[in-house]
């Protein structure tokens, strides 16, 4: 926990996706809808359920960092006409990383969320930053035609693509602590906000922009 506490700090200039298949798409085909990452999250109602598949604990970790510092870079969820893509741990996803930093299995989204929340809203602001790609817009098709490329994410580090099955949408993301099971994409919640400037894809584990 404490390396994850000194993990780097937020840089102040959003970092750009790698070179190669994660090119830039032309203004022709580029994605033009301005609904934001942040309205699709909350478009649920935004509460804590018992549904470990979908992005409760995220959402409500964003709107956390944004209330203690409303000028975060974690507002580029908030800003549909900025691209991005996200990679969205699950709330399943959160409680691995709960048990994981403390050894105990805790019950509840919300009070996992207090857990997560406990490691304090810097730190929490860095791990989401590590899960965003700003200025670009990658679909699944693009990661999946990007094996072997480097991400750099918005706090500055950067996650490598490793396809795993093309035919079911199924990519390893590979973080800074080479000693944790890294994520994967997960088939059927690819491509989420689809047709706008921000797109989303939900992943198995949270990436950790450190070695634990």
């Amino acid at each position: 926990m404490q390396i994850l506490r000194r993990a780097v700090a937020v840089t102040s200039t959003l970092a750009l996706a790698a070179t190669g298949a994660l090119a830039a798409a032309s203004p022709s085909t580029a994605a033009q809808g301005n609904r934001s990452l942040a309205k699709v999250l909350t478009s649920d109602g935004n509460h804590f359920d018992r549904n470990g598949r979908d992005f409760d604990i995220t959402t409500e970790a964003v709107l956390a960092v944004l209330k203690d510092d409303p000028s975060s870079a974690v507002g580029l969820l908030t800003q549909g006409r900025k691209r991005a893509t996200a990679f969205v741990p699950t709330d399943s996803a959160f409680r691995v990383l709960v048990y994981d930093l403390t050894g105990n299995w805790v019950r509840g989204e919300r009070n996992v969320f207090k857990a997560v929340a406990g490691l304090g809203l810097d730190t929490v602001e860095t791990v989401l930053l590590y899960h965003v790609v700003a200025g670009k817009t990658i679909s699944a098709k693009k990661a999946l035609a990007a094996d072997g490329a480097d991400l750099s994410t918005a706090q500055g580090g950067t996650i490598s693509v490793d396809v795993i099955n093309p035919r079911t949408g199924k990519i390893r993301l590979q973080d800074q602590d080479p000693d944790d099971i890294d994520p994967l994409t997960k088939p059927r919640l690819l491509n989420i906000n689809k047709g706008n400037k921000q797109i989303a894809h939900g992943i198995t584990y949270v990436l950790r922009p450190a070695n634990l």
